[in-house]
């Protein structure tokens, strides 16, 4: 018996343009009337994270930053797992290139390099990624992501990293050359202080290695008494699969990666065709 859903958010319980489906919002709050848990988890920041749940009108727990934070309902932090100022040292000697965009996701907000950099290299993925928008709806979705986030902008990362108040959780990178992100995930892949992992294929992400979807859904689903058999978990990338291949029943979204897809013993249909609300669906079901 399922006692926990948790579900990713972007391709998974977002559609295309970022909000949640009028579906899903009505199956997760049936499922939570009746007395099942739902938990939010996500690479994104708490601030981008809760947006889009509290536009929606739901109310969660939420793992961040791919299990660098969690919080409860009402938004108080429980789990923290921070990168060593060392080890975000090395990343931003190898990242910090023409060809590769950058973000340091920290307690004290999101810091990178250049504005213009920022919206110019979002507005050529979002393009690549959403061919079906206009350059007039990219800019403004690339516009409204720089608007609900805290960024600053700073070429001084070392004295940054010298303060002793800043405590750096992520950095997400982003580049359209594949080879450039592959160069990224082999400089790093086995390294003693670094997971690296994706959310998209235009992106590779560096976390503690503690700091694993799946990590902080299993701490969660103890503090709560619920057995790993009994949690149902959504995705579609890379990052996913750490909670994906724990849980009794892990399901990917018909828009997963492959490997996404090979893991899992469920499948649900895309993000653009309420996948998570028909995944809760038939699991009610049989529930």
């Amino acid at each position: 018996m399922i006692k926990l859903i948790a579900t990713d958010l972007d391709g998974t319980l977002l559609s295309p343009d970022g909000t949640i489906s009028t579906n899903n919002i009505k199956t997760i709050k049936k499922a939570q009337a009746k007395g099942i848990e739902v938990i939010v988890a996500t690479g994104r920041s708490y601030e981008s994270a809760q947006n889009a749940i509290q536009d929606a009108g739901l109310t969660t727990d939420i793992i961040c930053l791919n299990g660098a934070n969690v919080y409860d309902s009402n938004g108080q932090i429980s789990v923290e797992k921070p990168l060593t100022k060392e080890s975000v040292t090395e990343i931003l000697h190898v990242v910090d290139t023409d060809e590769v965009y950058f973000e340091l996701y920290t307690n004290k907000g999101i810091f990178s390099t250049d504005r213009t950099k920022f919206m110019q290299v979002l507005v050529k993925i979002l393009a690549t990624e959403y061919k079906q928008y206009t350059e007039e709806m990219i800019k403004e979705r690339a516009e409204q992501r720089f608007q609900e986030e805290s960024f600053t902008f700073t070429t001084d990362f070392e004295g940054l990293l010298k303060d002793p108040a800043i405590v750096p959780y992520k950095i997400l990178t982003f580049s359209l050359k594949p080879e450039g992100l592959l160069k990224l995930r082999e400089s790093f892949t086995g390294h003693p202080s670094i997971h690296v992992t994706s959310s998209g294929f235009d992106n590779v992400e560096f976390n503690h290695p503690d700091a694993k979807k799946g990590i902080a859904l299993k701490a969660f689903a103890e503090q709560k008494a619920i057995k790993l058999s009994e949690i149902m978990a959504i995705g579609d990338n890379e990052n996913d699969l750490s909670m994906l291949t724990m849980v009794g029943r892990g399901v990917a979204m018909a828009n997963a990666k492959q490997l996404v897809k090979d893991a899992c013993q469920y499948h649900t249909s895309s993000h653009e065709e309420d996948g998570v609300s028909q995944a809760i669906e038939t699991m009610l079901l049989e529930n």
